[in-house]
């Protein structure tokens, strides 16, 4: 049999389901794998070998007493999770010291559904602190590094995510995207990320940043791959009061369907010079694949979108001021030893349990919050928020599917950008919109830089088209052979 590791997840289901290999052998490959390179790579912040051993050989007696069917839609297939989604008995750190130690009384509902469909959790990646970043060097731990080039960044804030399933050492992991903390990585790392509809995915147990903007989506090798991940997570959740009431859907059915006819956006502002030109020429080309295959491309205008930055690290924040308040050395987590009294302890508690850029957002958020200032910041962003959503709205009108880079610039190296925290949240820039107006967005690759780095390609569409842009994906994929 070919490399397990590298098998994709239809054909490891199917031999795991026919008994030609067991969950076992599937799991002992991925830690061989894990174990020869993540020292290295640093995408796991916990992993316990001998349990994950151990669920295996759970998954494999259910199979065994047939308790699981060929229409559990993970069987036996390992899963990685980013480590602010909470994991009962399993530490769940959001890559902070404040909680470090922090061990969860149950899972999240992401992770129930998982299991239910028989899927193995492998372990915890790493991620920028509370999901504040966008290189994944923000780790109270350590940073993550590039498996295709290790003196690079893997992204953020999903780093660990990405990584893991680029350096084979998972099939399929869990991220969360608050303004493109799934695609942006996707898109560094070379793998196919996926940012869902706001709703489509419970975010019950996932540990709140900006609440308005957090979803938890899959990665994957391939189109595919995401798809069979996003069939086993989504569904109405009674325990989040935002999840969609909307009738599941196969996100398979539809791949390698023909899209002639499709009308695809390309917005020019896009395209500008802050824009690597490699990086504007693998897009364009894979927009004359998609014209190729029956597609029209069509200009459209999205002149709110230069405001969607400014939008985010002011709607962000201000709901991660609030969020992480709750972070005070009294309920859970880390307590500074170093107090006298209730003020002191908070005061040193936040001030030691925090890293820095966790606090200058907590700081950001305050202030746009704050009397005198709330009218001139925090509403007025939420009023150009509104209107950014209007402007897809509008687009939505005239084309399908709006298509342009995930990223202005190719993977960059580590340090580059930890001491220019303005020039680190631009690489933000065409992701954090998707995330304003509630719609879904992915990245696919979409060709290599000169040095062999990869390129992303972002496809946006409206609420609910899952189906529709992993079918584009699935098809460009196979032309340009990934």
């Amino acid at each position: 049999m070919k490399n397990i590791c590298e098998l994709p997840v239809r054909t490891l289901k199917s031999a795991i389901l026919k008994r030609e290999i067991s969950t076992r052998e599937v799991a002992h490959s991925f830690l061989e794998r894990i174990e020869e390179r993540d020292s290295e790579i640093h995408a796991f912040l916990t992993l316990d070998h001998e349990q994950v051993l151990d669920n295996a050989d759970k998954i494999d007696n259910q199979i065994e007493k047939g308790a699981v069917s060929d229409k559990s839609i993970l069987a036996g297939i390992p899963v990685a999770i980013k480590d602010n989604i909470v994991t009962r008995g399993t530490r769940t750190t959001c890559g902070s010291k404040i909680l470090g130690n922090y061990i969860p009384p149950y899972d999240a509902t992401v992770v129930d559904f998982l299991q239910r469909e028989g899927a193995l959790i492998l372990g915890k990646c790493n991620c920028d602190e509370f999901a504040m970043g966008s290189s994944t060097e923000n780790s109270a731990f350590f940073p993550t590094r590039n498996p295709l080039d290790t003196e690079r960044v893997p992204g953020g804030s999903s780093g660990g995510s990405a990584a893991a399933v680029a350096s084979g050492f998972t099939p399929l992991s869990l991220g969360s995207d608050t303004g493109g903390s799934i695609r942006q990585p996707a898109a560094f790392c070379g793998v196919t990320g996926l940012k869902p509809t706001y709703g489509l995915v419970s975010r019950y147990g996932l540990v709140a940043f900006g609440s308005s903007l957090d979803q938890i989506g899959p990665f994957g090798r391939s189109a595919e791959d995401v798809a069979i991940l996003l069939n086993a997570i989504s569904g109405h959740d009674p325990r989040d009061s935002t999840s969609s009431h909307r009738p599941e859907e196969d996100y398979t059915a539809r791949l390698q369907r023909d899209i002639k006819g499709t009308r695809i956006g390309i917005c020019p502002n896009w395209f500008t010079s802050g824009l690597d030109p490699e990086i504007s020429s693998s897009v364009k080309h894979a927009m004359e694949i998609l014209e190729g295959q029956g597609c029209s491309v069509i200009e459209i205008d999205l002149p709110y979108s230069d405001y969607a930055i400014e939008t985010y690290y002011i709607i962000a924040p201000a709901e991660a001021s609030s969020n992480l308040a709750r972070f005070d050395g009294v309920k859970y987590g880390f307590r500074s030893s170093d107090h006298t009294d209730l003020e002191s302890m908070y005061r040193n508690t936040r001030t030691q349990g925090f890293g820095e850029e966790v606090k200058r957002r907590i700081m950001i958020g305050t202030y746009v919050l704050s009397s005198g200032y709330y009218d001139a910041y925090f509403l007025k962003a939420g009023k150009v928020r509104n209107l950014i959503k209007q402007d897809y709205l509008k687009a939505f009108e005239k084309v399908d599917f709006i298509a342009g880079p995930t990223t202005p610039t190719p993977p960059f190296k580590l340090g580059e950008k930890t001491t220019n925290p303005l020039e680190m949240y631009l690489s933000d820039i065409y992701t954090v919109g998707t995330n304003l107006a509630g719609i879904p967005g992915l990245s696919t690759p979409c060709g290599k830089t000169s040095t062999g780095l990869p390129i992303g390609l972002q496809l946006q569409g409206p609420h609910f088209s899952e189906a529709g842009m992993l079918n584009l994906a699935s098809v460009l994929e196979s032309e340009l052979g990934n």
